[in-house]
């Protein structure tokens, strides 16, 4: 199993660095495009949908319309209605459940976490417009985050944060995601090739207490997106959303918990 994970990272980042280093925005466009093909079938089938593909071919035609025609890039719509569907809407499921799969509330719970989805990647390609330096200093909180959680969890982990969605989550475990979270957003400054970073954008613009406070604002936005996740995996009875990644299961798997911090990211981006 460690032997295929580790196989199909390098596979996966020979493919990205290739695609950064042609310098292409067409071509992280196009691949951009394609993970969101998988998570949009993925999705399709932790809720239930019968007919996953056709559903995906018209997440995709939406993805292609507005990434042609460019309105992504300025236009704080759409991150604007991701971030206020997580407050209200999937945030609250954690704690009121989902509805039944076969029921019309869960097709409408479907299109509105389809939305998260695409702006979620959408938010990533407009991270990307401004530098590749940029888009990976939010990606990097979240994996961070995920690193800090795991280990704290081990050593710590005494109180369940999710036990009926996810018993190997911790308070602890989050607790310590977002202390080295803030650890690096605080390294960061005293390292001037980070200047054009997130967290030292949000320094300069509202001192540490307020870079802390978005930091870990975007710590929470990922544990609740990973949960949420998990939430669809354990009601549709899946272990994996998918097992096109071998040894890592499927796309979003990889990127649940950046499904609602990238949205957030680029608001926030907006107003700095």
């Amino acid at each position: 199993m460690l032997r295929t994970r580790i196989i199909t990272a390098l596979v996966l980042l020979i493919v990205l660095i290739a695609v950064l280093a042609s310098g292409s925005w067409l071509a992280f466009a196009v691949l951009t495009g394609v993970f969101f093909a998988v998570a949009s079938w993925e999705c399709l089938r932790l809720f239930g949908n019968k007919i996953p593909l056709a559903g995906t071919v018209i997440w995709v035609a939406a993805f292609v319309w507005l990434v042609y025609s460019g309105s992504f890039k300025q236009n704080m719509v759409l991150p604007g209605i991701c971030v206020a569907i997580w407050a209200l809407r999937l945030t609250p499921s954690l704690g009121f459940g989902l509805p039944p799969q076969d029921s019309v509330t869960n097709k409408f719970l479907t299109g509105i976490y389809g939305i998260a989805l695409l702006g979620a990647f959408l938010a990533i390609l407009a991270l990307f417009e401004r530098s590749v330096l940029y888009m990976f200093s939010v990606m990097m909180l979240v994996w961070i985050a995920d690193v800090g959680a795991y280990f704290s969890g081990k050593a710590f982990g005494r109180r369940k944060l999710a036990p009926s969605i996810s018993p190997g989550k911790s308070w602890e475990g989050a607790i310590g995601g977002g202390l080295l979270v803030v650890l690096a957003g605080l390294v960061s400054l005293a390292v001037p090739a980070l200047n054009d970073t997130f967290a030292v954008q949000l320094y300069q613009k509202w001192g540490v207490i307020g870079m802390i406070a978005v930091l870990l604002i975007v710590v929470a936005a990922s544990v609740v997106g990973d949960l949420f996740e998990s939430q669809l995996k354990r009601r549709a009875g899946m272990k994996d959303s998918s097992n096109l990644l071998p040894g890592h299961g499927g796309v979003l798997d990889r990127l649940d918990a950046l499904i609602p911090t990238v949205p957030l990211a680029v608001l926030v981006s907006h107003w700095i």
